[in-house]
């Protein structure tokens, strides 16, 4: 059994004295893992990065064994992010939350092209935040948990959308919400696709896109909690947000 595709590494783990075994986001695969032989020697620590792009080889004697991956570097991503910690936060986040939220072996190629897209943006381009609260907000969606966002769940209206409901996921508007607005989460005009975003915005919409990340998808996965990595990056990001 063997096959060819391209990917971005989400985790490594060592495995005996030398060899690793990696798990990959690939394009034709999904959510992959395999064992890499020396993958835990200095020479292939460098390549073996969370976010990297590799091109990949993985060959197993049958279908449902771990298999072994041998891989080729296409694009470290490690130099964009090194020097900016929020990105490196944001970075962990993505590959924990496609860990966590991916079944194995199963194509995504909803989420796949967003995700390279963000990781590209990931401490080059200044507007990566916004891609990641939008990228959260996809992942929901390809997951099953999309939100209604199109107009209000009490009066109809498209117009002055500002809350979601934590109930339903659906929009409500200012003159939908009367004395209910303190018990809705935000609608920032990030999250129905108006930018660009203020950093208190994309907070905000943090705050909304994790509500149901953690009351729909996680029960969804087994009840176990959310990765810490997506709490860290959003902690971050409210001290910057507070900052600025």
């Amino acid at each position: 059994m063997e096959w060819r595709d391209e990917g971005a590494v989400l985790s490594v783990r060592r495995h005996g004295e030398s060899a690793a075994i990696v798990e990959i986001f690939t394009q034709e695969h999904g959510r992959h893992v395999g064992v890499v032989r020396g993958g835990a020697g200095r020479r292939m620590a460098p390549i073996l990065q969370p976010g990297a792009q590799l091109a990949v080889t993985w060959k197993a004697r049958l279908e449902d064994h771990i298999g072994s991956y041998t891989v080729e570097p296409v694009k470290s991503r490690a130099a964009q992010v090194m020097g900016d910690g929020l990105a490196l936060a944001a970075l962990g986040s993505v590959t924990a939350l496609l860990s966590f939220t991916l079944p194995e072996r199963e194509t995504a190629p909803a989420v796949y092209a967003p995700t390279m897209a963000l990781l590209d943006m990931l401490g080059d381009n200044p507007l990566w935040p916004l891609a990641y609260l939008r990228w959260e907000l996809a992942l929901l969606e390809d997951m099953g948990f999309g939100l209604d966002l199109t107009r209000c769940a009490v009066t109809g209206s498209r117009e002055d959308l500002a809350y979601v409901s934590p109930r339903t996921g659906r929009a409500v508007s200012r003159g939908g919400a009367g004395d209910w607005a303190d018990r809705l989460l935000p609608l920032p005009p990030s999250l129905l696709g108006q930018g660009p975003a203020e950093t208190f915005e994309i907070a905000a919409g943090l705050r909304t896109t994790g509500h149901f990340l953690e009351t729909w998808l996680a029960p969804a996965l087994g009840g176990k909690p959310l990765p810490a990595a997506r709490q860290r990056f959003v902690d971050a990001f409210a001290r910057q947000s507070r900052s600025a």
